[in-house]
């Protein structure tokens, strides 16, 4: 049998989604072929096994064929315990440090989008340092931090992100300059880092990455949020959001979709798996990358597992290749 650690919670704001995550990863796992390991981070950072406290936690990975890192968020999507793995050569599900640390990123997510030619939004680059707030421009300079700098340069609505966070915490959307001084403020208690997006009127679709022998794309696949974005709670907590797979847009926009899917996640070397999340821009039908998810959602509602259901490959089958994958 081969000896596998699914590792999960963690010490991010998404710990309650990884646990969600890794019970349905477990419950779909086939039993006669896996030894699984359930391997628990507390919020506090401390690590169990079967409710034991691990004191030999590189005794504990060395033991193991392969880890299933079904973490999200910082300190589980971010390269941090992909390059533990790596320096204990133990081999693991998803993507390396690079894409890994990359993809967390959305500032420099954007920057390397940028530099791959993949529409997007335009942005502003805000951070936070010892005297409140300064705007980074291009060439990565520091510039005084006022208001009209970011409306001279976008329009109502906008979105504000922290630059590392997932599952939506801390995005906040704004529709005046009240607003988005309070989104950035929001955003700050996340990250250092701010991205400030120009809001764009679209759907939201997204796609799935499988990464073998080749590279595959599954179908593509609409959010209907039923709160006015798709926020933390109308992703987990309002089950009036759905999901339509494949999304209602034309086969030629499923292709474009597809296509760029692969480019980004070819863009951050990706490996293994990752979600690529777009807009259709209503009354244009213009297509803008949103952004990468290199550790996506496994629970029983998650969007990565559905899409490529919904191409004939079962969620226990998709398990088995990303983990067949990891050990080649």
């Amino acid at each position: 049998m081969i000896k596998l650690g699914v590792i999960y919670g963690g010490i991010s704001t998404e710990h309650d989604v990884s646990v969600m995550s890794a019970k349905s990863v477990i419950e779909n796992l086939d039993k006669e072929k896996y030894e699984i390991h359930e391997i628990y981070i507390n919020k506090y950072g401390k690590w169990f096994e079967n409710d034991e406290e691990i004191y030999n936690l590189i005794w504990v990975l060395k033991e193991l064929d392969v880890v299933f890192p079904v973490l999200h968020g910082l300190g589980g999507e971010d390269g941090t315990i992909q390059g533990m793995l790596e320096m204990l050569q133990v081999p693991y599900v998803g993507c390396g440090v690079l894409a890994s640390s990359v993809g967390m990123d959305k500032v420099y997510t954007k920057i390397v989008f940028e530099k791959a030619g993949i529409p997007q939004a335009t942005y502003v680059y805000v951070k936070k340092n010892k005297d409140g707030y300064a705007i980074i421009d291009e060439n990565f300079n520091e510039e005084e931090f006022k208001l009209d700098k970011i409306t001279s340069k976008l329009n109502f609505p906008m979105f504000v992100k922290p630059s590392n966070s997932g599952s939506s915490v801390g995005v906040k959307k704004a529709t005046c300059d009240t607003e988005l001084k309070a989104a950035i403020e929001n955003a700050a208690q996340y990250d250092t880092k701010i991205l400030v997006e120009q809001g764009i009127n679209g759907r939201e679709v997204e796609c799935a990455i499988l990464d073998g022998e080749q590279i595959l794309a599954s179908t593509v696949g609409e959010i209907m949020s039923a709160e006015d974005f798709y926020s933390f709670d109308a992703k987990y907590n309002i089950p009036e959001s759905k999901t339509v797979i494949p999304a209602d847009i034309s086969e030629q926009q499923i292709e474009e979709i597809r296509e760029l899917a692969v480019k980004a996640f070819k863009s951050i070397d990706g490996k293994g798996l990752s979600r690529v999340d777009f807009f259709v821009e209503k009354g244009t039908d213009k297509i803008y990358i949103n952004e990468i998810n290199t550790l996506p959602g496994f629970t029983k509602i998650s969007m990565y597992p559905k899409l490529f259901e919904a191409v004939g490959v079962s969620y226990s089958e998709l398990l088995d290749k990303l983990i067949q994958n990891a050990m080649k």
